[in-house]
């Protein structure tokens, strides 16, 4: 098959990686990919996405797979559709459950699904009088897309408030900040669980948990992510089925009423109270660094799960999970989340250890490659990702795995999967 890759991350050579090990083979291009994909397949840059769908049809691509929630919301999967390509994700009218979290926190409200209390406003004075008569902390997020960093967590109503007027003026999120959502802070454990959805049916993957900020103990400032593990034992099985039968059964029914019915995959931000899921938000692709281990954990082909996905057959498939655990730990460069870091070469030493060469991979993301070297010129550089029978058998290789792979400035956490292992 030739398959079409959208993104330049992580998740997107995770998602080659995982491809390109099937019985069968399929031929991978990336748009436009990292410096590592192209030991994966073919990069090409065409940034019109209709150029681009013009060339997947002249080069015969069979199935696309997009990545990234900006594509999404920008629409690439309507123009895919309208040239007649196979194409995996929602269209722009679903993904505003990720474009919008006013649109998403009203689909919540509308359908019953549980969420926190909260409110929508463009009205500095609306929001303050919400943040007066609420307990801190208090939740204040940025309606638009803001490559995950768009939610301040406050611990005074004072601070609270200070949020809500610099998104409202546009000061620190511009245009994705002049309408915001207010909500209560729930308290309990995180969670990210996926649906692979076909509109009608739907698929669900095992719960991951990731590590968002980016230092030990979840302290410092909110990252794209520093590190996942899964399937956590922080899920039981009344969880999951309270997730499918209280959330994604009535978003997929609701969606479809509202003449957007939803195609690709649910990333449901999940808070666990008292055994209860609390719904926090939803996107409507792959997290990342959840998707470098979920991919590998997939029995059933993961091509054949994205097929599926995009010509309403998930029906038909049957989803088959290893028994066993992924641990992903990101290698960040020296000045991540904060500012940009000069450009560093990766070196990885030889690994002779059969138990790390048998059970850990990279997955590359924020790099380029020069002269057949490559060089760390993202935030988040790439994963090294280990697996086991257990969480502490696969985070010891992950981290093993780490100190094979060097690069001046390296930043990583110390303490991925810590929920777990306490």
């Amino acid at each position: 098959m030739n398959i079409l890759i959208l993104g330049s991350g992580g998740r997107e050579y995770s998602i080659g990686l995982a491809i390109s090990k099937e019985k069968q083979e399929h031929n991978i291009f990336f748009m436009p990919g990292n410096g590592a994909t192209s030991d994966l397949g073919t990069n090409i840059n065409i940034k019109d996405y209709n150029k681009l769908a013009l060339w997947a049809k002249e080069n015969n691509i069979e199935l696309t797979i997009v990545g990234p929630e900006a594509p999404l919301v920008d629409g690439v999967v309507d123009i895919f559709k309208e040239n007649n390509l196979t194409v995996f994700g929602p269209s722009s009218a679903a993904a505003q459950l990720e474009g919008s979290k006013v649109y998403m926190k009203n689909i919540l409200k509308k359908y019953n699904i549980p969420t926190a209390a909260f409110i929508e406003t463009t009205n500095e004075k609306e929001a303050y009088d919400f943040i007066d008569n609420m307990t801190v902390p208090i939740v204040v997020k940025a309606d638009g897309l803001c490559a995950g960093k768009g939610v301040i967590i406050a611990q005074s109503k004072d601070e609270a408030k200070q949020a809500a007027s610099d998104m409202l003026s546009g000061s620190s999120f511009g245009e994705a900040g002049t309408s915001i959502v207010v909500e209560e802070f729930l308290d309990g454990y995180e969670l990210s669980i996926f649906a692979i959805c076909d509109g009608e049916n739907y698929k669900v993957l095992p719960a991951a948990q990731d590590h968002k900020r980016v230092g030990n103990g979840d302290t410092g400032p909110n990252t794209g992510g520093m590190g996942a593990y899964a399937p956590t034992p922080l899920v039981n099985d009344d969880i999951y089925k309270k997730v499918e039968e209280r959330v994604i059964k009535p978003t997929l029914d609701g969606m479809k009423k509202e003449g957007a019915p939803f195609e690709g995959v649910l990333f449901i931000g999940v808070m666990v109270v008292n055994n209860e899921p609390i719904i926090l938000e939803y996107n409507v692709r792959f997290g990342d660094p959840e998707c470098e281990i979920l991919m590998p954990l997939l029995e059933t082909p993961v091509s054949e799960l994205f097929y599926k996905g995009a010509t309403k057959q998930l029906d038909k498939l049957e989803i088959k999970i290893k028994d066993e655990f992924g641990v992903a730990v990101v290698m960040a460069s020296a000045n991540y989340p904060y500012s940009s870091s000069e450009p560093a070469e990766i070196i990885v030493d030889e690994i002779v250890d059969e138990d790390i060469l048998n059970n850990t991979h990279i997955s590359y993301a924020g790099v380029s490659k020069e002269d057949g070297k490559l060089f760390a010129t993202g935030g988040r550089v790439l994963l090294c990702v280990g697996f086991g029978n257990s969480i502490k058998e696969a985070r010891d290789r992950a981290y093993a795995l780490c100190g094979q792979v060097h690069f001046a400035g390296k930043k990583i956490r110390t303490d991925i999967a810590y929920q777990a292992l306490k």
